[in-house]
């Protein structure tokens, strides 16, 4: 099963799901704008992205600046800021066992699968 954290508004993640359904995946769809991840959530799965907080997020968001925030702001300050903020997760982000996905593009999504 994929956890999908998927908002529909947006045309990527919604080729990221039908990229995932057309290849046969399980899918569990949380629109994460509106059931946002905790804190400790995102810390889950930034270490299986194995990235930084600043990797998972949408920069050019304009609640990005509202907040202060820069590429050069505090790990913690980042991850609350998502977690306060859910519109500052980059999107779309699938996430399988011991592993996740940032899908821009969609394709790399597949690597769950």
């Amino acid at each position: 099963m994929i956890e999908y954290w998927h908002n529909p508004r947006c045309s990527k993640s919604r080729a990221g799901l039908a990229l995932l359904e057309e290849n046969g995946a399980q899918v569990a769809v949380r629109k994460y704008l509106e059931d946002a991840p905790s804190a400790d959530e995102l810390r889950t799965v930034l270490s299986k992205l194995e990235v930084e907080p600043i990797d998972m997020m949408r920069t050019g968001e304009k609640r990005f600046k509202e907040l202060g925030l820069t590429k050069t702001s505090a790990p913690d300050d980042l991850i609350a800021a998502m977690a306060g903020n859910p519109i500052l997760i980059e999107r779309p982000l699938a996430i399988a066992g011991g592993k996740a996905a940032i899908g821009r593009p969609p394709e790399n999504l597949l690597a769950l699968l």
